[in-house]
């Protein structure tokens, strides 16, 4: 199994040597989504890893589409010989900076954004880069679904300066005429120009030729594990236990736990809600909404955390390998008794708080080692999903999506009773955090955030940069009062959902008739007498209880199910 790297004074894997991996594809077809995405994997990895996009760097050089000569992506007929000498200096430039990022500022791995359609332009640049000692592998992204190539215009083209201020179906149109331009003087990537690995619809068929040694292989196996399918990923803490900073105790949750259950429901049901809506706003289609599935952890806390969801009917899975960091000797003590009692120890935490173990304990290392296959899953998964869980584990998996270095890892700041949102794009991820708890449970008298595990307090720790976007805590919006509305809301349709059920009980249980009554039963002996003034009429059952109900009484609510409890008992 892969591992993230313990990060080296060079950044590098000796024994991996510099790797370029050059795109190619006809424009809309996911490459700068693959890019993104093998980009955040290598880089979780720890090794040292960037994306060098030749659109991206043409738009800083040239600006919007008011700049572009008219014929600059012309393939009918020859350009003119500015527009020529005009690419030849853009596509120079960015291919200067790539070899400054191998020999200057210490890369190992290159990706090469770009469309690399023809085999003259691969050919250049595979023998420009070979003879300088970097090994080249083209990654070819194919797709022959018309819907996913028109979905991706959509979701990332007309937003490009390209189409500023166009009309969105015109835009569109003119996309489709590049790439049709484009398809005419296509060639795909043939065994005799090198390494490939080409990628179908996104991950659904991939092909390799002369890939070779460890890190290409872990590439490929990422790329089989990836997909463009529009879905949105959250993560909340579990709700506070009985008995806090204990490893080994694996409690309960505690009354205010079980609260705080609730309102994380109502909020994850509220901000999908809104999300919709602003899409909806932006002018985005929005079809069927995407599935909720959600994982936890298998310590009470965390799956406890999750009943609420249970109840709804929403897919729950537990999941072991997602348990906290393992504090080994430092389980349940502070950090001032742990600084007392393991002096030594804790400097050298102090020092590498990403790969230090304690004794007995994990690192954090450790516990990335084991969530690349949560990471996997993660990637395959196609539907919206939360994830349940606790500081350290969230930690990992958030470095990893939004792309920071292992060593930062013990700095991502997430507080109890916050909401942390993450959208996969084609250029990244957007993250926003939104607060929805107050309660106890959430911080100190300090203010400071509580953690379940003392190992986990490592606010602060790691060389995270001020504007590194780590600290969610600090940059949650305030979504509280829509997530008490939510929950009021569900608690009412709760009620009525309770009221129906019992009366529809003591109904079956009474042997009601089309107008919910019936007579009294006849006893042998017995004279039944009816009286037409009398506008009370005794239920059958309630005449063995010797109690009555009135017509015009309504028969939902607390009376009701007082009287069901009675009959239940009884």
């Amino acid at each position: 199994m892969a591992a993230p790297l313990y990060v080296t004074q060079s950044g590098r894997l000796w024994h991996a040597g510099l790797i370029l991996i050059v795109t190619v594809g006809l424009p809309a077809r996911g490459k700068t989504h693959i890019s993104r995405a093998l980009e955040r994997y290598l880089r979780w990895l720890g090794v040292k890893t960037r994306v060098y996009s030749l659109g991206d760097y043409r738009r800083k050089v040239l600006g919007g589409a008011e700049n572009i000569p008219s014929d600059y992506f012309q393939t009918k007929s020859p350009r003119s010989e500015a527009t020529n000498t005009l690419r030849r200096r853009i596509k120079n430039e960015i291919e200067d900076q790539i070899m400054d990022f191998f020999t200057v500022q210490g890369g190992q791995v290159v990706i090469y954004d770009a469309n690399n359609g023809s085999v003259a332009q691969r050919k250049d640049c595979y023998q420009k880069f070979e003879s300088k000692g970097v090994h080249v592998i083209f990654l070819e992204s194919m797709c022959d679904q018309e819907d996913i190539i028109t979905a991706n215009i959509r979701s990332v083209k007309l937003s490009s300066p390209d189409y500023a201020g166009w009309d969105a179906d015109k835009a569109v149109a003119d996309y489709w005429s590049r790439i049709r331009d484009q398809a005419a003087v296509y060639d795909t990537v043939t065994a005799d120009e090198g390494p490939f690995i080409k990628v179908m619809n996104v991950g659904e068929r991939i092909e390799v030729n002369k890939i070779e040694g460890y890190l290409q292989t872990r590439c490929c196996f990422f790329l089989m594990n990836i997909h463009t399918r529009p879905r949105t990923i959250y993560f909340a803490r579990s709700g506070q236990s009985l008995i806090e900073h204990s490893y080994k105790a694996d409690s309960d949750l505690s009354p205010a736990g079980w609260e705080y259950a609730e309102r994380l429901k109502a909020a994850v049901v509220a901000r999908r809600k809104a999300l919709r809506e602003e899409k909806k706003t932006r002018g985005e289609a929005v079809g069927d909404e995407n599935n909720l599935l959600i994982w936890t952890s298998a310590r009470r806390r965390a799956y406890h955390t999750a009943w609420p969801f249970v109840h709804a009917g929403y897919k729950v899975a537990q999941k072991a390998i997602m348990s906290e960091i393992n504090p080994g000797v430092w389980d349940g003590l502070s950090t001032q008794e742990a600084m007392e009692l393991y002096p030594d120890e804790w400097q050298r935490f102090e020092a590498d708080p990403y790969a230090h173990r304690a004794p007995r304990a994990e690192s954090y290392h450790d516990l990335s080692v084991r969530l690349e296959s949560v990471i996997f899953e993660l990637e395959r998964c196609q539907d919206d999903l939360l994830i349940i869980g606790h500081a350290s584990v969230i930690r990992c998996l958030l470095a990893y999506l939004v792309g920071l270095p292992p060593n930062e890892v013990p700095a991502v700041e997430i507080a109890r009773g916050d909401l942390v949102e993450v959208t996969p794009a084609s250029y990244g991820v957007i993250s926003r955090a939104f607060h929805f708890w107050s309660g106890e449970g959430r911080g100190d008298a300090k203010g400071e955030n509580l953690y379940e595990n003392f190992a986990e307090s490592t606010s602060g720790k790691g060389s995270v940069l001020p504007d590194s976007g780590v600290n969610f805590a600090a940059d949650a919006q305030n979504m509280e009062r829509e997530a008490e509305e939510e929950e009021a809301m569900d608690k009412e349709a709760k009620a009525g959902q309770v009221a129906a059920a019992v009366k529809g009980r003591v109904l079956k249980r009474l042997g009601s008739m089309t107008d919910g009554t019936r007579s009294a039963p006849s006893l042998p002996g017995v004279q039944e007498q009816a009286h037409e003034d009398d506008k009370t009429t005794t239920t059958g059952s309630d005449a063995d209880f010797g109690e009555t109900v009135s017509d015009d009484e309504d028969v939902s609510g607390k009376g009701l199910r007082a009287r069901a409890m009675s009959i239940l008992e009884i």
